[in-house]
């Protein structure tokens, strides 16, 4: 089986058929699958996918692009969602600067809010990190926040930061850009870094790997992800899918078996 750590069931580009799309995955070896809030309303429509479909658990947060209008009451919403059997994370959270919006000490705070609503929920982190890798590391690497375990989603910094999350107790999330031409650095990190802190996700319905790129993504495509990686540590296919199943089982507590 192979473990979707990072997906977006709830968008609009499966309004047609999400269904179908859904119920099909775990048929085809993919399953558990985390379906990750980006705002309050997708993260709401993530809970009720997962209490929908048995392989599906959600995680619940708001990304850093929708912080702006958050309140101390969304925090005390997601709190309560924290209690549900079928949430099984906090994310996507973090720091976005790629947009001059919102304000970056805005997204910070939220950044910080909602690490200490995982801190005490007891539940890992899913950490959106883009253009902000220096903040990103400085905030995680508080001592507050050090007992915190986790993913960096989308990875797309260098070898040597990656090193410092994993030091931290983090895990790498490795996506279809490692099956870029142009990906060469996290081609590069995903041969290196330690088998055992490395994660798949496809962020579908986004970045889709070679040959589907530019396409809907599918947590089906993961295994052109597994077998990148493979190919890049000299692997066996089969030993990629079962560590990286493993380490995200341990991660977030959950097996398709049960």
């Amino acid at each position: 089986m192979i473990f979707e750590t990072h997906a977006h069931y709830d968008d609009d580009a499966y309004n047609d058929d999400r269904d179908s799309v859904i119920k099909l995955l775990k048929a085809e070896g993919v399953a558990p699958i985390v379906n990750v809030g980006a705002s309050l309303t997708s993260t709401e429509d993530a809970v009720k996918l997962a209490h929908k479909y048995e392989h599906v658990y959600a995680a619940v947060g708001v990304h850093p692009s929708e912080c702006d209008a958050l309140t101390e009451d969304d925090m005390v919403w997601l709190r309560g969602l924290c209690d549900d059997p079928k949430v099984i994370a906090v994310g996507e959270i973090g720091l976005d600067y790629h947009y001059d919006e919102p304000d970056r000490e805005i997204q910070k705070v939220w950044f910080k809010r909602q690490l200490r609503l995982a801190q005490e929920v007891s539940l890992p982190i899913i950490v959106h990190s883009r253009d902000a890798a220096s903040d990103t590391l400085e905030i995680l690497s508080m001592d507050e926040f050090r007992g915190i375990k986790g993913i960096i989603h989308c990875f797309s910094y260098s070898v040597e930061l990656a090193r410092e999350y994993i030091k931290m107790g983090h895990h790498i999330g490795i996506g279809g850009v490692v099956t870029f031409k142009n990906g060469k650095k996290l081609q590069e990190i995903a041969k290196t870094i330690p088998l055992e802190n490395i994660v798949v996700e496809t962020d579908c319905p986004y970045l889709a790997p070679e040959p589907y790129r530019g396409r809907r993504n599918s947590s089906a495509y993961l295994t052109y992800i597994i077998d990148r990686i493979a190919s890049l540590r000299s692997a066996k296919y089969e030993e990629i899918e079962k560590a990286t199943y493993e380490n995200a089982a341990a991660l977030f507590g959950v097996r398709a078996d049960g």
